[in-house]
């Protein structure tokens, strides 16, 4: 065979790159136009968890702002890797997901055998909502601030007990988190969920627990509590007078917040969620969903795709080192 004369494939080259262009119009009016039937929102968790809320909060908003019903369809199981699975698979061009940050961030370290490559599979679509975590105590502790509270555990040595929902889970890996950066050590105790985790706080069967703030707060107005500080760098809204534990520790480096996301196939094209992606902003931004957010413990975000991918990418390298670290693994 002879070799391809170079002028021939120059003109193949811009034949392709010609071709590509034209399409680019044709690709953005088929966005315009979409869509034409109802939407899938799939959310890998049961009824009632901050998944199925913040999409319930959004179906409806969305469904009139794209003029088609939005049907919202739990898939659980396997932390919501199940429902993450599900659209990562979907073809139809109408079927999104919503899911908390564990299937999107961790659940490839903690279980090798999770069936969709987050970066190869999926398209991110908004950073809906985030969250810190509360870190709060019995009330049989005698400190009452986080200080307090650490020379306290680090007299303790190995006698504290501390809560999660599960290894791997947020609360379990944040915890996890604290002990590297502080030295305190404390036994895991997995729990079913956030309210069994308080009646055992309250009833001292625990002692501590990284919690959502829709659990902990009221129960530390009522006194059942202590809230020793949040997860995140920054003062949070919502548990008033609870400060980040970061200042308190005098370095930098503790900044965590449990968050979901809206995500779509791979195979969605980019225009389809950059339109989703400002039609979720929007929505996430109204004073009226702010404000039913904050209320259950969520500050309302909607971002671009791209910051969405950066999130991701970020929290999965973070929470890799810490799983590399603590040998966690889901059971």
């Amino acid at each position: 065979m002879h070799p391809e004369p170079a002028f021939s494939s120059r003109r193949r080259l811009l034949l392709q790159g010609a071709l590509a262009a034209s399409l680019v119009p044709a690709v953005a009016q088929a966005a315009a136009s979409w869509p034409q039937k109802p939407l899938r929102l799939i959310v890998g968790f049961p009824p009632g968890s901050s998944p199925d809320m913040l999409a319930r909060v959004v179906a409806d908003p969305l469904a009139e702002a794209l003029g088609q019903p939005v049907i919202v369809e739990n898939k659980v199981g396997a932390a919501g890797s199940i429902g993450v699975a599900a659209v990562a698979r979907a073809t139809d061009g109408y079927t999104i997901g919503l899911t908390g940050n564990g299937p999107l961030t961790t659940a490839k370290a903690l279980t090798p055998s999770t069936p969709y490559d987050v970066a190869r599979d999926l398209r991110p679509i908004s950073l809906v909502a985030s969250s810190p975590f509360v870190l709060a105590g019995s009330t049989a502790m005698p400190a009452t601030d986080l200080r307090g509270f650490l020379d306290f555990a680090k007299a303790r040595g190995d006698k504290l007990s501390y809560g999660s929902i599960g290894p791997g889970s947020g609360s379990h890996l944040t915890m996890e988190l604290l002990k590297t950066h502080t030295g305190i050590r404390a036994v895991h105790v997995p729990f079913q969920g956030f309210p069994q985790i308080a009646t055992a706080l309250m009833g001292r069967q625990i002692d501590l627990s990284f919690m959502i703030p829709s659990i902990a707060v009221p129960q530390a107005k009522n006194g059942r509590l202590r809230l020793y500080g949040v997860s995140t760098a920054t003062a949070f809204p919502g548990p008033g007078g609870v400060p980040p534990i970061e200042s308190a520790l005098g370095k930098q480096g503790f900044d965590v917040a449990s968050w979901n996301a809206i995500f779509g196939p791979a195979s969605m094209p980019a225009p389809v969620a950059d339109r989703l992606s400002q039609e979720i902003a929007r929505i996430f931004q109204t004073p009226q969903v702010k404000q039913r957010l904050l209320d259950q413990g969520w500050l309302a975000i909607g971002s671009a795709p791209d910051a969405l991918a950066h999130k991701i990418a970020e929290d999965t390298a973070m929470w890799g080192g810490v799983i590399k670290l603590t040998g966690a693994r889901s059971e």
